[in-house]
């Protein structure tokens, strides 16, 4: 497990959130690596959402982000979420993370299973992206800038994640 300093007040600069109320960017830390995730996953259910009538189209985009959601998934239950807890105030912010992964791992495996054609396959990949939005939503208004002003080693935690990235990544199969 990467290194992380012993909890104490939150007490690092205020831009540890945007205008929006976001998480801000910082090259190469944990945080930042996530919301780079999470913009790949957008952009791939907006592309999902343009491929309207090609069935096997939508199954190569479908399958594309799950195998990048389950990768981000690994990181942040294996790396992030563990780091990240004695810097949490609200305990019950990770636990809902979690709970939402189970569910979206469960439309996952389902989608997985199925044929584009199939009766329900658009509707999971659209209630997939809505669970993964809000889930985006959550962590980037409200756990990312917690840790960001606490005194995490986001540095430290990043470096382990991409050497973790990089394992479990299918290009690195």
């Amino acid at each position: 497990m990467a290194t992380t300093q012993s909890p104490t007040p939150k007490s690092k600069s205020s831009s540890a959130v945007t205008k929006s109320g976001k998480a801000s960017a910082r090259p190469d830390d944990a945080v930042s690596l996530l919301m780079a995730d999470h913009r790949a996953a957008e952009d791939l259910f907006k592309q999902y959402e343009k491929a309207k009538d090609d069935p096997k189209r939508k199954q190569a985009i479908a399958h594309k982000v799950i195998s990048e959601l389950r990768v981000h998934m690994a990181l942040e239950e294996e790396i992030f979420y563990p780091a990240s807890r004695p810097f949490v105030d609200e305990q019950d912010t990770v636990n809902e993370a979690e709970v939402e992964h189970a569910s979206a791992k469960d439309l996952m495996d389902q989608i997985e299973a199925m044929s584009p054609t199939d009766d329900y396959y658009d509707a999971k990949v659209k209630v997939l992206s809505e669970l993964i939005e809000h889930h985006v939503e959550e962590e980037e208004t409200e756990y990312f800038p917690e840790v960001r002003r606490s005194e995490m080693d986001l540095k430290a935690v990043g470096e382990e994640m991409k050497a973790r990235k990089a394992e479990l990544s299918p290009k690195a199969n």
